[in-house]
């Protein structure tokens, strides 16, 4: 009994690996191309709004596709489902470098967004299928860690083949990427999902089961929050190269490097999740990311209003709004989930679709926010600070209550 149980952990610590690779390939086409933005607005004859709304567009892909993807999940297998995302991805990169207009671009992006969903929705899925209650939260933390290597590295290695070459050739690396972690998948990653536990498609049952998700105590409190935190995440990447390249001058290559480093704030708020969750009580943790989140737009909002366009301001106040919400984004995510014995890709799923229907919305306004300074941003993660720091109030004292009960039961 020893010796199975000694085998299944190594055999669930050697997805792991494989996860890592799988789950930023949802958020690097999101971020790696919007060095080039600028360069894209002149090359297309279009507007930066436009540009701006080709980040929304592969967004809404998303929202729209990653329901129906966690089920597709659910009823045919985690790995062939990954495959045929992945090839979606690969495909629409390949064109999306082709594009010649922008009303192009934005469809585009729409159909690689709906092949990029399938490596968060997926991904999470296959780890749900593998590990439960605190163990969850922490792998949750390192896939979460995987995917904010996205605002770290894509934008600064973005800005580089951007001076290199050209917008387009982001396009062309992040094809060529995705289609080498497909290889792993297709070599090395196992079937998490056996046919006995599969759900066969009945949309009543579907029904039923987001019905009671949504009533779930503490549920959509949990999604809500990992919304405003995603939402903050990803409006800073949109709008932060018109601040440091239009506003303030520097080149695509600079600002590259300057994402590399407010990345790399986000990444050490996710590993710390990965690593405070199995021990730090889940009210300290949560309460403690949102502090930095609401200091980082207080920041932002007083010295657009004092100051105006200033690097330092707008840097501070970028780390410490990724800070915060690089530890809520994963720990928000792993609690809504860990919430659910089964149907884990549906309600992934679900819980990506809302936040990034969420997150659309909160890209729209900040695509047709005034980018003369930084306040107006700010003044938007103040709104979202507000959404968030309640419902963290209302529901992680019944959430560590569920984490407990969930373990005990598990035991």
């Amino acid at each position: 009994m020893t010796a199975l149980a000694s085998d299944a952990g190594r055999a669930r610590s050697g997805i792991v690996p494989i996860l890592l690779c799988v789950v930023p390939f949802s958020q690097i086409p999101l971020d790696a191309y919007t060095p080039g933005l600028p360069q894209m607005v002149v090359d297309l004859a279009t507007d930066s709004a436009s540009m701006q709304n080709t980040v929304t567009a592969y967004m809404l892909g998303m929202s729209l596709a990653l329901v129906p993807v966690g089920i597709a999940s659910d009823t045919l297998g985690r790995r062939n489902v990954l495959l045929a995302g992945l090839s979606v991805l690969i495909a629409m990169s390949i064109a999306c470098a082709l594009a010649t207009s922008a009303s192009l671009l934005l469809g585009l992006r729409f159909l690689q967004g709906v092949g990029g969903c399938t490596c968060l929705v997926v991904a999470y899925a296959v780890a749900a299928d593998c590990f439960r209650g605190r163990e969850l939260t922490a792998i949750s933390g390192l896939l979460g860690a995987a995917w904010g290597l996205a605002p770290v590295l894509a934008p600064a290695a973005g800005g580089f083949i951007v001076e290199l070459t050209s917008w387009r050739g982001v396009f062309v690396i992040i094809a060529i990427a995705a289609a080498i972690v497909a290889a792993i998948v297709m070599l090395l990653l196992p079937e998490t999902l056996p046919a006995e536990r599969r759900a066969p498609f009945d949309p009543r049952r579907t029904a039923g089961i987001l019905r009671d998700a949504l009533v779930r105590p503490g549920f959509l409190a949990f999604v809500l929050v990992f919304a405003a935190a995603a939402s903050a995440q990803l409006a800073f990447g949109v709008v932060a190269p018109f601040f440091y390249q239009t506003g303030l001058g520097y080149s695509a290559a600079i600002y590259g490097l300057v994402a590399l480093g407010l990345g790399g704030v986000n990444l050490a708020g996710e590993l710390g999740c990965a690593h405070s969750a199995s021990w730090m009580p889940a009210r300290v943790m949560g309460f403690g990311a949102f502090a930095l989140f609401l200091a980082g737009a207080a920041v932002l909002t007083v010295t657009g209003m004092t100051v105006g366009l200033d690097f330092a301001s707008i840097t501070l106040g970028g780390a410490l709004v990724l800070g915060g919400c690089g530890v809520l984004c994963p720990m928000m995510y792993g609690m809504a989930l860990g919430l659910f014995e089964r149907d884990h890709g549906l309600i992934g799923g679900l819980i990506s679709a809302l936040c990034y229907l969420a997150v659309s919305g909160a890209m729209a306004i900040a695509a047709v926010l005034p980018e003369a300074t930084q306040a107006p941003i700010g003044w938007l993660y103040l709104g979202l600070c507000a959404i968030a720091g309640t419902l963290l109030a209302v529901s992680l004292p019944s959430a560590q209550h569920a984490t407990q009960t969930q373990e005990g039961t598990s035991s």
